[in-house]
C-alpha cells in the first residue's frame, strides 16, 4: 500500500492531535495543519474567523500534494475530506484528555476562565452533539472510505506510529 501523503486527524481536545500531526508531518517531510488556526483569528481564542474564511483556507491547504491536517472542528475537517487519503480518530478517554490538557503549557490567548472552559467542553466531548464532537467525528469516520484508523489508547498510537511508513 502506498504510503498516505495527505492526512486527517480528528478527536477530542488533549487527545495528541497535535503531536501526531507533528510527528507524522516530520516523517513525510510534509506541513501540519492545525485547524484552530484556521478557526480562530489571530492573538487567541476569543475570535473566531468568518466560517466561510476558514472553511476557504482549509480547502486551500488540501490542495497540497502533501500534508497532516489535525483538529476538533469536524466542520472545517469535512472541507479537507475530499482529498484526504488516510483518516486518523484519536479516541482517548476523555479524563486522560483533561489532564494531557492540564500538563501542557498554557496558550497564548488562554487565561484561566477559557482553561476551565475548555476542560469542562473536553468532559462533554462524547455528549455533546455538533460536528466537534464524538457524534460528529463518527459520522465524518464511518462516511470516510479510505483507509482509516480509530486509535483509543497511547499504545495504539504508538503501534500505530511503529508501523507508519
Amino acid at each position: 500500500m502506498p504510503v498516505p501523503h495527505r492526512i486527517l486527524i480528528l478527536g477530542n481536545s488533549g487527545s495528541g492531535k497535535t503531536w501526531l500531526a507533528q510527528t507524522l508531518a516530520h516523517r513525510l517531510q510534509s506541513t501540519a495543519i492545525e485547524l484552530d488556526t484556521l478557526h480562530w483569528l489571530p492573538g487567541g481564542f476569543q475570535q473566531r474567523r468568518p466560517p466561510e474564511a476558514a472553511r476557504s483556507a482549509v480547502r486551500d491547504h488540501a490542495l497540497a500534494e502533501k500534508w497532516v491536517i489535525e483538529g476538533v472542528f469536524g466542520w472545517l475537517a469535512a472541507e479537507a475530506i475530499p482529498r484526504t487519503q488516510q483518516l486518523i480518530w484519536l479516541v482517548l478517554p476523555e479524563e486522560e484528555c483533561v489532564r494531557n490538557l492540564e500538563s501542557r503549557p498554557i496558550k497564548s490567548g488562554e487565561d484561566d476562565a477559557s482553561r476551565s472552559a475548555l476542560f469542562q467542553w473536553c468532559r462533554e466531548y462524547r455528549t455533546r452533539q455538533n460536528a466537534n464532537a464524538f457524534a460528529g467525528h463518527q459520522g465524518l469516520y464511518d462516511q470516510f472510505t479510505g483507509e482509516k484508523h480509530i486509535l483509543g489508547s497511547r499504545q495504539e498510537i504508538a503501534r500505530f506510529l511503529s508501523e507508519f511508513p
